[in-house]
């Protein structure tokens, strides 16, 4: 126990180092902002006071030079850094309000084959642009407004070869900015010591994590940001999750027998190594991700509830194509997926491991179990496959996916209340059933 301990304090100190280069690489962004107020999702069409509002993107030129040009309502100051297979380069911003033409940036032009852009934490949104090849950033400029045209952020992409680019790459010193983790930092400080250097927003939900005994589950709303996942009739997987995933923590708060935590409680986009770390950092006793999948329609009408524990060998085609989609998560938003941190690998013994996977199937039994009293569930239920975001080696974990958005019936279920209500209900029995039987096992040591 007591090197778990040290290992989760040392854990934590890295991450308030990371936390601390972070604050200290986007200051200058903030700086005029003044206090931040609550984050804004991307999406939403009111902008939030004091951020920068992007109005149009356009791009020009050829498959040798092409240039990328963002109408914005004022300046703003902003960081570029490419990444190599496939060839990417992002660029973060400051929390901007994109206002931009439906479709914008779907479509792309000369050396890049499209671009996204979302908010992936509070105060800092990316833009990302998927390159047809070796491409680098030639020259980069803000133009201020003038002669009745806005301010501009200007792009110019030249090719090169490979071997210019991976030397850029060196240059570059590869990208320090992880998405997220001055919040995942901020979670991780608070079982070695509170400080007074803590944000007070987030003294709230960090509080009861000294003293409080209660069991904490995460509760994880997939995808966010940038990474809309899977989209049909005009509703986005990213928002429908997120809206289950705040009324499933309601709903378990209003009981008082546990403690919650969210992965994002906005439209944010967050690594999936830095979900599993905010589970991990809390000793979470569950961590519930929340996703909804999608079918093309040459593949048939399927529709129904899944639910997924991990496991190295998938327990079916199916399973193992969500688990490969899910798990390029990373990928969507610019995160360098080349030097994951390895640091769960020796935590716990392989018994250890393999009890926490029977507690993450018996919770997926009862789940399944309760669920489909509310809902509708796919034909075989439990599955299991190698989910990135499930490998917490000492944290209970199963990602539900609530349904297809590409089945009528499903889509009309994700978007009622009545059918959300009803089925967060379940979900919440089937957490009281899990912890009554995990405690009434463990006995009063526990």
């Amino acid at each position: 126990m007591a090197s778990r301990a040290n290992h989760r304090i040392s854990l934590g100190c890295a991450l308030l180092c990371a936390a601390a280069f972070l604050c200290s690489d986007i200051g200058r962004v903030r700086a005029t902002e003044g206090p931040s107020p609550s984050p804004v999702a991307a999406s939403s069409p009111v902008a939030a006071s004091g951020f920068p509002v992007a109005l149009d993107a356009r791009l020009a030129g050829d498959a040798k030079q092409t240039r990328f040009v963002l109408d914005l309502d004022k300046a703003i100051p902003f960081r570029a850094f490419a990444l190599a297979d496939p060839y990417r380069v992002v660029v973060d911003v400051p929390q901007i309000n994109f206002q931009l033409p439906a479709g914008t940036g779907a479509s792309g032009r000369g050396l890049i084959k499209a671009f996204r852009y979302g908010l992936v934490m509070p105060g800092g949104s990316r833009i990302v642009f998927d390159l047809t090849g070796p491409a680098k950033i030639a020259n980069s400029y803000v133009l201020e407004a003038a002669n009745g045209q806005p301010p501009r952020l200007v792009l110019e992409f030249v090719e090169v070869d490979r071997t210019a680019f991976v030397q850029s790459l060196a240059a570059e010193n590869r990208p320090e900015l992880r998405p997220a983790i001055a919040d995942a930092a901020a979670i991780a400080a608070t079982p070695a010591e509170p400080t007074s250097d803590s944000k007070s927003e987030a003294k709230p939900e960090l509080k009861p994590a000294v003293t409080d005994s209660r069991p904490l589950i995460v509760i994880d709303p997939g995808h966010g940001g940038l990474d809309n996942g899977t989209q049909s009739s005009g509703e986005s997987e990213k928002n429908l999750v997120l809206n289950f995933g705040l009324a499933l923590r309601d709903r378990i708060e209003k009981s008082g027998k546990y403690r919650v935590v969210m992965t994002r409680t906005d439209d944010t986009f967050i690594p999936l190594a830095d979900r599993v770390k905010i589970a991990r950092t809390q000793s979470a006793a569950l961590f519930v991700s929340i996703h909804a999948d999608y079918l093309p329609h040459r593949e048939g009408d399927v529709q129904g509830a899944t639910i997924y524990t991990v496991s190295d060998r998938a327990s079916d085609a199916e399973a193992e194509r969500l688990a490969e989609a899910e798990n390029k998560a990373d990928a969507i938003g610019g995160v360098n997926l080349t030097d994951e941190p390895t640091d769960v690998a020796d935590i716990l013994i392989d018994l250890a491991q393999r009890e926490t996977r029977t507690f993450s199937n018996r919770f997926a039994r009862l789940l399944a179990g309760e669920m489909k009293n509310a809902t509708r569930m796919y034909k075989h239920p439990l599955k299991s496959a190698g989910f990135r975001v499930l490998k917490a080696p000492d944290v209970p974990s199963v990602l539900v996916e609530l349904g297809y958005v590409s089945n009528k019936s499903d889509l009309e279920h994700l978007v009622s209340e009545n059918w959300r209500s009803k089925t967060v209900g379940s979900m919440a029995q089937a957490i009281d059933a899990f912890f009554a039987k995990r405690l009434a096992t463990a006995g009063p040591a526990n």
